[in-house]
């Protein structure tokens, strides 16, 4: 009976020990969510290739904030995933298939588009290492529908689309096919009449339209229709 009622001390004493030092330790396994941008302004996930995270294949690349800050190794996971990654590897083949060529209106080569996915309000990440590495897990599940859409332009003008969406005073316009821009000799020229080829060999995608900014900048672009939610309706119907 002595020996019995040792055995139940001492396994009542390991059982604290064991709750004392799950309790002290880290919970380094836990990423804690956070939130980054501001609640009223525009971030822009632009991806640039996949990772696999948690056994599925995401899309990852940089995620740009209201303020111009760039932070890289971000991934998108949950909602959309998969479509992000078709949409980047048409644009990818596309810009294989026309950089290089000439547009039969402006007479200027065409050059590289970016597809790139708006969020409006703050964005759901979490902080993780995977492989070693540092990443900011975007959960997309966590966004509303209706704050997310896609786009394409100019790859080194995505940054200036995120700045002029955060900008005030920009508006969105659709070009009507006989518009003088098409015939612009310069860039602007050049994407505005590439995003409307690009939407022929893209499924549910549609080019044509323009961001004009108070001091009469302007940045032409396509949407991905695909994922357009309705707080974006006035860059897709402009007039509405």
């Amino acid at each position: 009976m002595v020996a019995v009622r040792y055995v139940i001390i001492g396994i009542v004493a390991i059982a604290a020990v064991v709750a004392a030092t799950l309790t002290l330790l880290p919970p380094t396994h836990r990423a804690q969510m956070q939130y980054v941008g501001s609640p009223n302004g525009y971030e822009a996930f632009v991806p640039s290739g996949t990772i696999s995270y948690k056994g599925q294949t995401d899309p990852v690349g940089d995620l740009i904030l209201p303020n111009g800050t760039t932070l890289p190794n971000a991934v998108w996971n949950g909602r959309y995933a998969g479509t992000i990654i078709q949409n980047h590897n048409q644009i990818i083949q596309l810009n294989s298939q026309f950089v290089g060529q000439t547009d039969p209106v402006n007479n200027q080569p065409y050059v590289p588009l970016q597809d790139f996915y708006v969020i409006k309000g703050q964005v759901p990440i979490q902080q993780v290492a995977i492989n070693g590495q540092v990443y900011y897990v975007i959960d997309a599940d966590k966004i509303s529908v209706a704050n997310i859409a896609g786009f394409y332009t100019y790859q080194a003008w995505v940054p200036n689309f995120v700045a002029a969406m955060n900008t005030p005073g920009t508006i969105a316009a659709g070009l009507p096919g006989n518009s003088p821009v098409f015939q612009w000799t310069n860039t602007t020229g050049t994407v505005a009449y590439q995003t409307m080829v690009y939407q022929h060999y893209i499924r549910d995608a549609a080019g044509g339209y323009i961001l004009v900014q108070s001091n009469g900048t302007m940045i032409p672009y396509g949407i991905n229709i695909n994922i357009f939610g309705a707080s974006f309706n006035n860059y897709i119907n402009p007039s509405s």
